[in-house]
């Protein structure tokens, strides 16, 4: 069998169709779309197409999308917008389990004089809201809680979190990188004021994510220079990046729901297989709403990396946490909240997979791995 991949969670691979877009774009579409002749206009609606495709897999408007570089810098633009727009308030609310792109800046925040609440999750990785609810105070400038976790899969219910927030007036962030194109968001449902995403998670390319700021929103530019996006983020747009996002998006709304129920058939044979084979394995964030995609598991008395480097070389790609902490020894942050017990902590995997994987993939991967754990608990032992 050739290598096979499941680091989805990571980046996922781009498909032809999204390839050969980009290719066109940069071939016909190379102008500055902020050039007032032809090539500056064919480059435009270019633009224009990719933000309504993008716009359509959240059921937003177009003009509530701002192009960034990724993820990492929509989550900074949205932080500090709420920020900036009330600056009397200093208390700011997330969660321990956050991306970095989110912890990192409030730390950074709290450490010029905001105060942080970190809000604690239950063993299975679930929020509790009435700890949510009681956490937000008058001088709250701003809750930041992700739709779905990037370790565990465990997905948080963004619509309740989304009425408590309105009904205390503070602003809500929801980074939504993991879950945009796996699970239905709508825009029109949900009164998120700041929803972030990313291409390379959907099968686009990397160097592109974007913004949705509910209209009546504040956003205030994070990047100064000239009026692209709205005059919301200086700098001229990535254009052949939006062009591959935007039809990414297109192509996941039509069988979004379809590939789940596919992803999930993949997911929970995997998972009985795991359990079934191999002893003192756990499922973490079991029981709980989660990512079709996404398996979290922990061996008793294994070594993650080791079982890394095993598979890798075997021509199978898995990681044990996020992909910004895959040089870093220390446990996954996210699991240490949870609670996982010493023993299981460093014998994490995480399986992510995509659309393209198969039910064959995944049998050939289970027909390698308990031998594997067994060799790493052995060495783990010595």
């Amino acid at each position: 069998m050739n290598t096979i991949y499941f680091d989805n969670n990571a980046t996922t691979p781009v498909p032809p169709e999204v390839r050969r877009a980009m290719l066109d774009c940069l071939e016909k579409n190379f102008g500055n779309p902020s050039s007032n002749h032809r090539f500056g206009e064919s480059a435009r609606h270019a633009l224009d197409l990719a933000r309504e495709q993008t716009a359509s897999l959240i059921n937003a408007p177009a003009s509530r999308i701002i192009f960034t570089s990724g993820g990492s810098e929509a989550n900074n633009m949205a932080l500090m917008s709420a920020v900036s727009a009330h600056p009397e308030k200093k208390h700011l609310i997330t969660s321990a389990v956050e991306h970095d792109s989110v912890l990192k800046p409030m730390r950074w925040l709290e450490m010029r004089g905001y105060e942080l609440t970190l809000l604690p999750v239950r063993p299975d990785g679930s929020l509790d809201l009435a700890t949510l609810s009681s956490a937000i105070r008058p001088d709250t400038a701003m809750v930041s809680l992700m739709a779905a976790n990037n370790e565990t899969g465990v997905i948080w219910p963004i619509d309740e979190i989304s009425r408590i927030c309105r009904e205390k007036n503070v602003l809500y962030h929801c980074d939504a990188v993991q879950c945009a194109g796996k699970e239905v968001l709508d825009m029109g449902e949900s009164p998120v004021n700041y929803l972030t995403m990313t291409g390379h998670k959907l099968h686009s390319a990397k160097g592109i994510g974007a913004l949705y700021a509910q209209r009546g929103t504040p956003v205030s530019p994070l990047i100064l220079g000239a009026g692209q996006e709205q005059g919301l983020r200086a700098g001229t747009e990535n254009v052949a990046g939006a062009v591959g996002f935007g039809l990414a998006c297109e192509m996941a709304v039509p069988k979004l729901l379809e590939n789940r129920t596919k992803l999930r058939a993949m997911r929970d044979h995997l998972e009985q297989g795991i359990t079934v084979a191999i002893p003192d394995a756990r499922i973490n964030g079991q029981g709980q709403p989660r990512l079709a995609n996404t398996v979290n598991v922990s061996f008793k008395h294994t070594a993650s990396g080791a079982l890394i480097q095993e598979l890798d070389d075997r021509g199978i790609a898995v990681s044990a946490h996020a992909a910004c902490h895959s040089g870093d020894l220390n446990p996954s942050h996210v699991l240490t909240a949870m609670g996982v017990e010493e023993e299981y902590l460093h014998g994490t995997l995480r399986i992510s997979l995509s659309r393209y994987n198969t039910m064959a993939e995944i049998d050939h991967f289970l027909a390698i791995l308990p031998e594997l754990v067994t060799r790493s608990r052995h060495g783990f032992a010595k």
